[in-house]
C-alpha cells in the first residue's frame, strides 16, 4: 500500500505453503482481512513469496489470469517478490539449504528469471518491481579462495543474464524491474565491504564486457544498466546482527552508484552476555530459540569492533561460558514493534534509524516487514497471525509519519 510515497507491504513467507494452491489459499484467507484494517479502500500491495514449485504453476497463462482477476477484485497488487528460498521453507529442516541452488547453478537463474516473467505480469504499469535473492551461496560450501572465486565468477555470468533480460524488459515493455541481493550472515555476501567488492571486482567488469557486446552498449551505459537491474536488498536485521550502521552502509552504497531495491524492516534479538557465573541463566534463556528449522547465525561483539561468529545459536550456546563477548545479535526475526522482550530485547532501533534515513533521502520505495517468529512474545500479548501482522505494519505507519 502507498504510505506517503513508499510501497508498504508485508512478506507473505510467514504463511506455510509451496505449492502455488497452498500459497494462494493463503493470500486468500489474511490479505482481504489485513488490507481491510489498514487500507480500507486503498489497494493494498502483496510481498509475494513463491517457492519453485508455485513458481512453475503460477507460470501457466491460466492460473496467471485467475491470480490477476482475484487481484483486481480484492484491491491488490504485486510489487515485490521473495525469490530467496527456492524450496521447503515450513515445516521442515531449512537451515543452509535456504541458499539452494546458489547463484553458480542453472537451476536459481532459471527459477528467478520465472519469477520475473510473473512480475512482469502482475505489476501495474506505474511501480517498478523487485525481486529479493540470495546473496550468492552460503560460504560454508566451499573450500578455499579458488572454489570461491569460481562461485562468484559462474554467479556474476547468471546475474548478467538477468540484467540482460530485465533491460530488454523495460526497452520493450517500459517496465522498470530489478534483483535486490540480500546479504546475509555467513553469505557468500554478507556485509557492506563484501557488496563493494563484488560490484567492483566481479559485476561490473565482467558485467560490462558482457553487456557492451550483447546489448550493443558502452561501457557507462552497460554499467547503469547493471546497476540499475542489479540491486541490494537491505534487510535491516542482517546488518544489524554484524553491527553495520545504517547510515554508514547506506553512504558506502550511494558513493558506487550502488542502488537498494528493497529493504526489509526486521529486527534481531540482542542479548548483553553477563558474567561467567550468570551465564547459565542466560542459556536456559535462549535454549527454547535454538530451533531446528532456521539457521539463526550469531555474532558478538566484545569491544574495540572485535566480533565473534558462530554459525547457529546452539553452537554459540556451547560456547556460552567461556565466550569473551559482551553482546551477542542473534539472526531471529523477532516482532518489530516492541523493543524489549523481558529480559531480551531487539535491534529495533536499527529499524527506527533506518526509517528516518528513507525519510529524508529516500533511497527504496519498497519497503516490506518480515517477521516469522513470534515465540517471544508474552502470551498476554500473542494474537492470531492477521493480528500480529497488521500490528507490525500499523508500528511501521505510525513510525513513517512522525
Amino acid at each position: 500500500m502507498d504510505v506517503q510515497g513508499f510501497q508498504l507491504t508485508y512478506c507473505t513467507n510467514i504463511h506455510p505453503g509451496e505449492t502455488w494452491e497452498g500459497t494462494f489459499n493463503n493470500l486468500k484467507l489474511h490479505v482481504p482481512q489485513i488490507r481491510q484494517k489498514l487500507a480500507g479502500d486503498a489497494a493494498f500491495g502483496i510481498g509475494l513469496r513463491l517457492s519453485n514449485e508455485a513458481s512453475l504453476e503460477l507460470h501457466q497463462a491460466e492460473k496467471l489470469r485467475e491470480f490477476k482477476d482475484w487481484l483486481e477484485k480484492h484491491g491488490c497488487y504485486v510489487f515485490t517478490l521473495n525469490g530467496f528460498p527456492y524450496g521447503g521453507f515450513h515445516r521442515t529442516v531449512v537451515k543452509d539449504q535456504v541458499h539452494f541452488p546458489d547463484w553458480s547453478s542453472a537451476e536459481r537463474k532459471e527459477y528467478t528469471a520465472r519469477l520475473f516473467d510473473i512480475l512482469e505480469i502482475l505489476l501495474p504499469r506505474e511501480l517498478d518491481g523487485g525481486i529479493s535473492t540470495s546473496p550468492l551461496s552460503y560460504k560454508f560450501w566451499h573450500d578455499g579462495d579458488q572454489e570461491i572465486e569460481e562461485v562468484k565468477r559462474q554467479s556474476t555470468l547468471h546475474l548478467v543474464e538477468i540484467a540482460a533480460k530485465l533491460y530488454r524488459i523495460r526497452q520493450q515493455a517500459g517496465k522498470l524491474l530489478h534483483l535486490d541481493i540480500e546479504p546475509e550472515p555467513d553469505g557468500l555476501l554478507e556485509n557492506t565491504q563484501d557488496v563493494l567488492d563484488f560490484y567492483r571486482d566481479w559485476l561490473v567488469p565482467l558485467g560490462q564486457e558482457i553487456l557492451s557486446r550483447d546489448l550493443n552498449l558502452n561501457a557507462v551505459e552497460a554499467e547503469a544498466a547493471l546497476k540499475e537491474h542489479i540491486r541490494i536488498c537491505y534487510d535491516v536485521c542482517h546488518f544489524a546482527v554484524v553491527y553495520e550502521h545504517p547510515h554508514e552502509v547506506f553512504a558506502a552504497f550511494g558513493k558506487e552508484g550502488i542502488k537498494v531495491g528493497k529493504v526489509q524492516l526486521s529486527a534481531a534479538l540482542k542479548v548483553k552476555i553477563p558474567e561467567p557465573s550468570a551465564r547459565a541463566d542466560l542459556k536456559t534463556l535462549l535454549l527454547p530459540f535454538a530451533e531446528s528449522t532456521y539457521l539463526h547465525q550469531v555474532v558478538g561483539w566484545h569491544g574495540n569492533g572485535r566480533l565473534s561468529s558462530y554459525r547457529d545459536l546452539p553452537m554459540a550456546l556451547n560456547q556460552l561460558s567461556q565466550a569473551p563477548d559482551l553482546e551477542w545479535r542473534i539472526h531471529f526475526h523477532v516482532p518489530v514493534f516492541l523493543e524489549n522482550y523481558g529480559k531480551l530485547s531487539s535491534t529495533q532501533a536499527d529499524i527506527l534509524q533506518v526509517l528516518e534515513i528513507l525519510r529524508a533521502e529516500r533511497i527504496s520505495n519498497h519497503l516490506e516487514v518480515e517477521t516469522y517468529t513470534w515465540e517471544v512474545l508474552p502470551e498476554e500479548i500473542n494474537l492470531n497471525l492477521t493480528q500480529s501482522i497488521t500490528r507490525e505494519l500499523q508500528w511501521v505507519i505510525e513510525h513513517m509519519k512522525r
